[in-house]
């Protein structure tokens, strides 16, 4: 299997991971947050919305000679975009409806498409392939981090008895 194929398995099965790590996760738990970390809440809203941005930043890599890749302010974005009311089960689904129309996008391309490069503001040159990787391996860390977080919940809620 090829790199750009194994990257783009890895980015299909995004959704699948989330799922998983969700999987009865329910009322407080959802809300639970360790010292300093986010719940499983704003952890589900900031992939929602990761998501959102992936989509305009592949297309524009595609569409457009080396585009501008604005960065944004995760903290802000959960402060202002009230992060902490969003339904984890409506980020999930807003997560994998844009992840399938994003693979969609992306499973057909060219080889050489996967070369074109976009400017982002803090990391500069980035291929299309290296941003597929990164949104991949993003929700990969984020599964890890719902594990850990209802982890966590479990144990506090162990100490409490």
């Amino acid at each position: 299997m090829s790199d750009i194929a194994e990257v783009l398995e890895k980015f299909r099965r995004g959704p699948e991971i989330l799922a998983s790590a969700l999987t009865g996760a329910a009322g407080s738990e959802v809300d639970f947050a360790p010292e300093g970390k986010w719940s499983i809440r704003q952890i589900m809203a900031h992939l929602s919305d990761s998501e959102v941005v992936g989509a305009t930043r592949f297309r524009q890599v595609v569409a457009e000679d080396e585009p501008k890749l604005q960065s944004y302010d995760q903290e802000a974005w959960a402060r202002g975009l009230d992060y902490s009311k969003r339904k984890p089960s409506q980020s999930l689904e807003t997560f994998r409806r844009i992840r399938a129309e994003n693979f969609e996008l992306l499973k057909d391309l060219p080889e050489a498409a996967f070369e074109r490069k976009g400017i982002h503001s803090q990391r500069g040159p980035m291929t299309l392939l290296a941003l597929v990787r990164i949104y991949a391996e993003h929700v990969e860390s984020h599964g890890r981090q719902l594990r850990a977080v209802r982890a966590a919940f479990k144990e506090a809620k162990a100490t409490r008895l």
